[in-house]
């Protein structure tokens, strides 16, 4: 891990306060890990942790939304500006364990960390994208994927209704998931009635991403242990939900 400035290759709105941002990197990167990321200018006193979207070359992007004030500030940075990362950080997807029949399963911005994931698997996994009614990604997903499952509340776009009604759990031998709690609870319990083996990628608030401030902590059969430098990718066996 290490402390760059790197410039800003793109940073768009693609859809109601998601934008996509991409920048200068060189190294490696394993799927689900993620960056701490900060403007120059100190307008904000903490970064953001935002999980990798994709990797390509010394292209790393990000997709995040617009929440406060940090990932505010970050969505007025423009093409060629200055940006400081600190990463990548976390423990992401082992992906010795994935080289079977996988699904991967997102819901809503949740799905942001899943491409890189589906783009490393490739055709063998499947991939379930839920949102309420604004659809984004999924593009991106069919590139890589066996088959994309896209599922909206309203049915406005896709199936209509919740992204867990679409899974059939005989069908697969993983199951990946990042998205809201409830949503993946619920997959959780699926997968441990079908005998599925399960991985969560856990959405906490951060301050320093390292483990030292203890702000993220996740309670897990071993005790509490820390999203950012335990996880955030967990086993379901090992969590309390």
């Amino acid at each position: 891990m290490k402390v760059i400035n790197s410039r800003i290759i793109e940073n768009n709105l693609i859809s109601n306060k998601i934008y996509k941002l991409k920048v200068e990197f060189a190294g490696s990167i394993i799927p689900g890990q993620f960056f701490m990321i900060k403007t120059l200018d100190n307008s904000f006193l903490l970064p953001r942790p935002i999980s990798v979207h994709d990797f390509n070359q010394n292209e790393l992007t990000f997709l995040y939304r617009t929440e406060g004030t940090g990932t505010t500030k970050i969505s007025t940075m423009r093409e060629n500006d200055l940006i400081q990362l600190f990463g990548p950080l976390g423990n992401g997807f082992d992906i010795n364990e994935l080289k079977c029949k996988t699904a991967i399963i997102g819901g809503g911005i949740g799905a942001a960390p899943l491409l890189y994931l589906s783009k490393v698997l490739g055709k063998n996994a499947d991939v379930y994208l839920g949102y309420k009614n604004d659809v984004y990604m999924d593009d991106s997903f069919r590139k890589y994927a066996g088959n994309t499952v896209v599922c909206t509340e309203d049915g406005c776009i896709g199936e209509k209704g919740f992204v867990t009604d679409f899974i059939d759990y005989n069908n697969y031998d993983a199951v990946v998931t990042c998205g809201p709690e409830i949503m993946m609870n619920k997959i959780i319990e699926s997968c441990r009635e079908h005998n599925v083996k399960c991985f969560a990628s856990l959405e906490r608030r951060m301050a320093c991403g390292m483990g030292v401030c203890l702000g993220c902590t996740v309670e897990t059969k071993d005790g509490y242990k820390r999203a950012c430098k335990d996880g955030p990718v967990f086993s379901a066996d090992e969590l309390r939900c």
